[in-house]
């Protein structure tokens, strides 16, 4: 039985297809389009994957959408009629868009599909599964477990905007949800867009500028009490009432009533791109605080209703990895699988699973290994054919090694002199992280590694952190860590005997000054208050790049490497050669290395688009 499921409309499309209930192929919509975070019916991610899995449209059993347009539509109108007259304005801005599309999606779904290849229109079956129980597919089928509490956390669906589900075989029951206005997600977008991030993109600089907050500062604890007092009341099973008094997201066109935030906190909304001070920071901490008592309150809750000792994690605040690794270390549950497509792209995958599962009522083989996610790279594949046609059309020299371990010897000696090496190998991961498929990679030992790439490769804001791709066997020598953690979703310390002694005045030091504080022997991953976000590398999932951080590891003891996405700023990850080597010429990389070749920054030709991005990329 083959499925396709489809997510489109909002943010993230995607699409991804399983065949008789393994998943065989998914990607977002973005990485084809260049587009970042593309809203648009994935066309170019369908096309991927019937190719991927040699079906055309007639030899798909069920086109499953992951969430239910008429309810969503049906929350809009109860919402705007609930606050009216309020959000007139917002209103007759949505309506017409409803009326004139969303209304009617299956006829959208049959134009958009018309472009990918002919069908027959009889033959096609469409299914509708409720947003977060695709959310809640998404993390439980895929799991290595039997039974599992589930947890969906997200901004909203139809009317949902947080789930208690159970998970046992192929049975999903949702035992409690809470709904909208009320939402952990909406609360900390609304602190993304106040503190000048771009919601639904800016939300993870959030919980990157959190650890800059003083956590000695009264400000801090002011803060969060100032929330607590005025934004949200915290019920004990996790559960959350927003006050709408401050919030302009039910039916207007912002997050939030600036002028009100303005007098809660002290200071207004911060201008994109201007400068970050310390209560910027503070505030950050603070809802960085509220959002990690939220999860565990909500997991105490799953835990007490469900009986479990597993528990399953999805939705965009499951990608919150600094509260998962809290949660963790809380040892609610034994075990927890978080969804490395948390967000809207892996709907696209949760409908498909929920489809077969629910609605077909097929049996659930239970993952072995890992889980049945199979690394997350399940995107694109390309060719040595395809790397050699992109090097002859830009007349791009390269070195082509027969030998793999060759390749990864030069390259990790390489690494070790400083440089820094974009690695493109095997298939696209699926999802928001680069895990060793579409990577760019440097020294963790060294002290400029961190302001090299963030100023020099990514050019992108100088606090942003970078995470470690370590050896899973290795995880403990490095961190607090028990355990594996695949898809970087989680955060743990950086163990003490590697932390280096910080000055008396460290939290009252000035932001960028702290920065450049020496705290470990592994200081381009030690984020400000010691901790990283760890990814366990898995010989079973990806051989190369486990070859690689050997290679790495003979050459100086560390089996670790700095591992961040490959793109720029505002740029989907890189997709194709072709994409991988315009980021090549377009920045200050060392290296690349795309299959068995390796391309040498000096000997190329001089590249004449060398500041294109900034105008063909919108700043994320």
């Amino acid at each position: 039985m083959n499925i396709l499921g489809i997510s489109a409309y909002y943010h993230d499309s995607a699409a991804a297809i399983i065949q008789d209930g393994e998943i065989v192929a998914a990607a977002q919509e973005e990485r084809f389009t260049r587009i970042k975070h593309d809203p648009a019916f994935p066309v170019n991610a369908v096309k991927f994957c019937l190719e991927y899995s040699g079906l055309s449209l007639d030899q798909v059993d069920a086109f499953v959408f992951y969430d239910k347009p008429l309810l969503k539509f049906e929350r809009l109108l109860e919402t705007y009629y609930g606050f009216a007259p309020k959000g007139i304005k917002s209103f007759m801005m949505a309506i017409p868009v409803w009326l004139k599309e969303k209304m009617f999606l299956k006829r959208e779904i049959y134009a958009e599909l018309e472009k990918i290849g002919p069908f027959e229109k009889s033959k096609l079956k469409f299914l509708f599964p409720e947003h977060h129980l695709s959310h809640a597919a998404s993390a439980f089928y895929p799991s290595p477990f039997k039974e599992a509490a589930i947890l969906t956390l997200d901004g909203v669906g139809e009317w949902a905007t947080a789930s208690i589900c159970y998970g046992n075989g192929k049975e999903i029951k949702i035992l409690k949800e809470l709904d909208f206005p009320h939402s952990l997600g909406l609360l900390y977008s609304a602190f993304t867009y106040f503190l000048g991030f771009k919601v639904n993109s800016g939300e993870y600089k959030l919980m990157g500028l959190a650890p800059y907050g003083n956590p000695r500062s009264e400000k801090v604890a002011g803060y969060v009490k100032t929330i607590k007092e005025h934004l949200i009341d915290i019920k004990a099973d996790g559960s959350v009432w927003l006050n709408q008094d401050y919030f302009d997201y039910a039916t207007g066109l912002k997050m939030v009533h600036d002028s009100k935030w303005q007098s809660l906190f002290g200071f207004s909304t911060r201008e994109s791109e201007s400068d970050l001070e310390q209560h910027h920071c503070d505030l950050g901490y603070a809802i960085q605080i509220i959002t990690e008592e939220i999860v565990i309150k909500m997991a105490e809750h799953a835990k007490e209703l469900t009986g479990s000792d597993n528990l399953c994690m999805a939705g965009g605040v499951a990608l919150n990895c600094v509260a998962n690794g809290k949660l963790l270390r809380k040892y609610i549950f034994k075990d927890i699988f978080i969804q490395p497509a948390a967000g809207d792209a892996g709907g696209a995958l949760g409908a498909a699973l929920a489809a077969y599962h629910i609605h077909y009522g097929k049996d659930r083989t239970v993952a072995t290994g890992l889980d049945a996610m199979k690394g997350s790279y399940l995107g694109p594949l390309h060719s040595d054919l395809e790397v050699d046609l992109m090097a002859r059309k830009y007349k791009a020299p390269f070195h082509l090694f027969d030998n793999f371990d060759e390749l990864a010897t030069r390259t990790a000696a390489e690494l070790a002199e400083g440089n820094v090496v974009g690695w493109f190998q095997g298939r696209m991961e699926f999802g928001p992280r680069a895990l060793g498929g579409r990577s760019i990679l440097g020294d963790p030992r060294n002290p400029e590694m961190q302001k090299k790439l963030n100023l020099k490769i990514k050019y992108r804001e100088s606090f942003r952190p970078f995470a470690p791709s370590v050896l899973a066997e290795e995880c403990e020598k490095y961190f607090d860590h028990k355990g594996i953690s695949p898809y970087m979703l989680l955060v743990a310390d950086v163990k003490e005997d590697r932390r280096k002694p910080i000055p008396a005045n460290y939290y009252e030091m000035p932001l960028m000054d702290r920065l450049y504080v020496p705290r470990s022997d592994v200081q381009a991953i030690t984020h400000l208050d010691f901790s990283a976000r760890i990814q366990s590398v898995h010989k079973e999932t990806n051989p190369k790049y486990y070859r690689l951080l050997e290679k790495f590891r003979d050459k100086t003891g560390f089996g670790m490497l700095v591992n961040t996405s490959f793109n720029v700023r505002g740029e989907p990850i890189v997709c194709t050669p072709e994409d991988a080597y315009r980021c090549f010429m377009r920045t200050e990389m060392d290296f690349l290395v795309v299959n068995n070749c390796l391309f040498v920054k000096t000997e190329q030709p001089a590249w004449k688009e060398i500041d294109n991005w900034k105008t063909e990329f919108k700043l994320d």
